[in-house]
């Protein structure tokens, strides 16, 4: 390859550190997903579905909650990574304390407002008798672990930021292990079932948040006489930073949400079912994450150093990388989906409604990479305003009306809106992304 091809494509050593920092977040990502297949395996083997619907219908509403709290991770990040690039230690330090106070202040009212939070979930949801006091408490539990949720997002960003990638790995691996552990203790061992499911969960989050502090001290050599005073001004700041990823973050899981939420109107079977396949898209979509985190990490450094020609390189090798795990996702679903819903579950009704569906699952990679990856490019630019304005056109004109003219098309539907809006994603932040020049540092954000 010669020195224009290098320029324009990435040299070898560029290739090896994106790799440097995906792969061990592709190894975490993956591990995940894969450790929540043994959590929903371990329910789904249940004898009665009620029990998996009622997780998959908690889980969902936790997650909504928790994952609107995903702007904790991604402002850190990219503050952080620009923060690296121009190799200020102090600024870092303060960039985590703030987004730690941040976070602390964000589960607590979380623990406070839960109920509010659960007369909510009812009226979205529409589940009745013993499946809705399952739920409820199931609910009820994993809120309890709201504040360790919200350090973790803080400790990740941190890590993915100074490009401590193999530490991010090892503190996902670890936060789920101790979560299968917990499942077999309190699922299998003492017959707990949900409430069992909920409380080993709460248990893994807080090891997180205390195992994430560790790494963290020791890579920003914190000290206490370091660390600087509350200041409710920069608070106002980091409120202000993040409320347009927050939007993003309503918009997006909104959309997600609607995969159980609607299902439910259908009937406890294409609960369990679109629980099993949603296991297939966190897998996919966190696995596609792995690549777009290294954008963030190093289009972050390239903006903190002022480099727009690094940005560009970054972003052409990141995009390789994207569509090469893209391709092998769907090749991997189409070899062995449905080997993969037997082991998940082996309720005869909930595998053939899977099965019906899977085709969505297979072609899902190839159609959303795209998207993952841009969210990274814009997380590393903090492009905020570009996030949400892509999100909310993708969300306006393309999800909520394909699911609206094929309703009567029952849970294909669904799945049908989920994939043109990971099509729009794509396109409306590629186009975004050149129109405003948002690699050229001298732009401001749009």
């Amino acid at each position: 390859m010669n020195t224009s091809q290098q320029a324009t494509f990435g040299t070898k050593a560029q290739h090896k550190t994106m790799f440097a920092i995906a792969l061990p977040m592709v190894i975490s990502n993956i591990a995940a997903p894969l450790l929540g297949l043994v959590d929903t395996a371990i329910i789904g083997h249940l004898p009665e579905a009620i029990y998996l619907s009622a997780v998959a219908l908690g889980a969902m509403a936790v997650s909504f909650v928790y994952l609107l709290a995903v702007f904790l991770r991604m402002s850190t990040t990219g503050l952080i990574a620009q923060a690296f690039g121009a190799n200020d230690k102090a600024a870092q330090r303060q960039i985590f304390f703030d987004a730690t106070l941040f976070a602390l202040l964000l589960g607590v009212l979380v623990l406070i407002f839960s109920p509010l939070l659960l007369q909510l979930v009812w009226q979205l949801v529409d589940a009745k008798g013993e499946l809705r006091h399952l739920t409820e408490r199931y609910i009820q539990i994993r809120f309890f672990g709201a504040p360790a949720a919200m350090l973790t997002l803080v400790m990740l960003g941190v890590l993915l930021g100074i490009q401590k990638a193999k530490h991010a790995m090892v503190l996902v691996i670890t936060t789920n292990a101790v979560n299968v552990v917990g499942d077999i203790i309190l699922i299998i061992g003492l017959d707990m079932n949900v409430t069992g499911a909920a409380i080993a969960t709460v248990v893994a989050e807080w090891v997180s948040a205390l195992l994430g502090l560790y790494f963290v001290s020791k890579h920003l050599q914190l000290r206490w006489r370091m660390l600087p005073k509350a200041s409710a001004a920069r608070l106002q700041a980091m409120f202000s930073l993040n409320r347009d990823i927050f939007v993003r973050s309503v918009l997006l899981h909104a959309c997600m949400a609607m995969m159980t939420a609607w299902a439910s109107y259908q009937g406890q079977i294409f609960v369990a079912a679109n629980a099993v396949l949603l296991q297939f898209l966190t897998l996919i979509s966190l696995g596609l994450d792995g690549v777009a985190y290294s954008a963030e990490a190093l289009i972050g450094e390239a903006k903190g150093q002022g480099n727009e020609q690094s940005a560009r390189v970054w972003l052409r090798v990141c995009l390789f990388w994207s569509g090469l795990f893209a391709m092998a996702y769907a090749t991997v679903f189409a070899l062995f989906g449905v080997h993969i819903i037997h082991l998940i579950t082996d309720i005869p009704d909930v595998v053939a409604t899977a099965v019906e569906f899977l085709p969505w699952v297979i072609v899902l990679p190839l159609l959303a990479h795209w998207s993952y990856l841009f969210d990274g490019v814009f997380i590393g630019l903090s492009a905020r305003r570009a996030m949400r304005n892509t999100m909310a056109i993708a969300a306006f004109g393309v999800y909520l009306p394909v699911w609206w003219l094929t309703k009567d098309w029952g849970n294909h539907g669904l799945w049908l809106a989920l994939s043109c809006f990971m099509v729009g994603r794509g396109v409306a932040q590629a186009w975004v992304l050149k129109r405003y020049r948002l690699l050229s540092f001298n732009t401001a954000d749009s």
